[in-house]
């Protein structure tokens, strides 16, 4: 069975959590780097990768590597790649990318570049001089980052972050795949009770429940690669029935509140359409009065940063309600996520440990009370 090159990109800060998911599910040569994990596998260990990471944003079909600081270096490394192997002669195959650091730093100029030099090796391998592109899709990605361009082909489609369960999401949403990660670093694992006080479209328990139950986070969505020849369905097939057998079909118990009955609405509707609506109580509730109703368990939350100076006052406040508020439960296991560089100090408590973590392009601290 032929072996690739995987590329796997995450959010700054993941890349570790995202390295030891892959490694557990027996994938080879894991190597996490900056802002991304690469792996070795087959097209059945691509399709394992989409299904189950968790924490990834996507995986990438690595093509090749070249250096490249004139267009015609560009044509000529790209021609040179073997294209024919995996689009057919319907496939359509739309080009997109970036460029950093680089002599070719136009991305315009790169993907019509790259896309002449795609047509043209198929040209010569299907003796073709016209593409329809009618077929099914096969996103190439380029990135050209100090004068080496790498190209890849997206196996993913949408971005791994989009479970199919949050159709609309909250007026500051936190990307599934971060929340993953968060609930990972608390070690959750189902066993104990679970909160979120400040829920807002209920992610982090969505995501903790899927934790809990062992559930795929791929299970309720499409993949590009399904639709490509080379890759059989029969391998999704098996592969998604493998999941399911694999779900504990204990129950959970989690709870989440939030001031704004909007979000505990949206949230209350995003857990039905995960299926996991059964194991999650959300509520309309201050978290600035939080009485959990067990004495112990795992908090896990996504607090107002306060990125304007008068929403930093507001966000300041409710960190030191809060953090009073908890000082009445010192057997609680308290992870909170936020930008604000004071947390500590309105909170009331200085962390055990500090995580870097990246909400989106927002730098933050994911502070951690055992």
């Amino acid at each position: 069975m032929d072996r690739f090159n995987f590329c796997v990109p995450t959010l700054f800060g993941l890349e570790g959590i995202a390295s030891k998911e892959l490694t557990k599910l027996g994938l080879s040569d894991v190597r996490a780097e900056n802002g991304r994990v690469t792996f070795n596998g087959t097209l059945q260990d691509m399709a394992l990768a989409n299904i189950w990471l968790r924490t990834g944003e996507r995986v990438l079909l690595t093509l090749g590597s070249f250096r490249a600081t004139t267009f015609t270096e560009l044509f000529e490394g790209v021609k040179a790649l073997p294209w024919e192997l995996f689009i057919p002669k319907a496939g359509a195959f739309p080009v997109k990318g970036h460029s950093l650091k680089s002599t070719l730093f136009s991305v315009p100029d790169c993907q019509s570049i790259i896309k002449k030099a795609v047509v043209e090796r198929l040209r010569q391998k299907y003796s073709l001089s016209w593409f329809e592109e009618t077929g099914s899709k096969y996103q190439i990605q380029f990135s050209i980052m100090n004068d080496t361009a790498t190209l890849y082909l997206d196996t993913t489609g949408a971005g791994l972050h989009k479970r199919g369960y949050r159709a609309v999401a909250g007026a500051a949403p936190l990307r599934e795949t971060l929340a993953a990660a968060m609930v990972q670093l608390s070690k959750y694992r189902g066993r104990e009770f679970f909160c979120d006080p400040f829920c807002g479209s209920g992610t982090i328990l969505i995501e903790a429940a899927m934790i809990a139950e062992n559930r795929a986070p791929g299970l309720l969505r499409r993949f590009s690669a399904e639709n490509w020849e080379i890759s059989p369905r029969e391998h999704w097939h098996s592969l998604r029935e493998s999941a399911k057998s694999k779900m504990f079909s204990r129950d959970f118990e989690l709870w989440g509140g939030d001031i704004d009955e909007a979000a505990v609405s949206l949230a209350k509707s995003n857990a039905k359409k995960a299926g996991v609506d059964k194991f999650i109580t959300f509520e309309t509730s201050d978290a600035r009065n939080f009485k959990p109703r067990h004495n112990n368990g795992i908090l896990v939350s996504n607090p107002p940063y306060g990125e304007r100076l008068l929403e930093q006052r507001d966000a300041e406040r409710i960190y030191k309600d809060f953090g009073n508020a908890m000082k009445a439960f010192p057997d609680f296991s308290s992870y909170v996520i936020t930008s604000h560089p004071e947390f500590e100090h309105f909170y009331g408590k200085k962390a055990v440990k500090r995580r870097k973590l990246y909400n989106g392009m927002i730098k933050c601290e994911f502070y951690m009370y055992f």
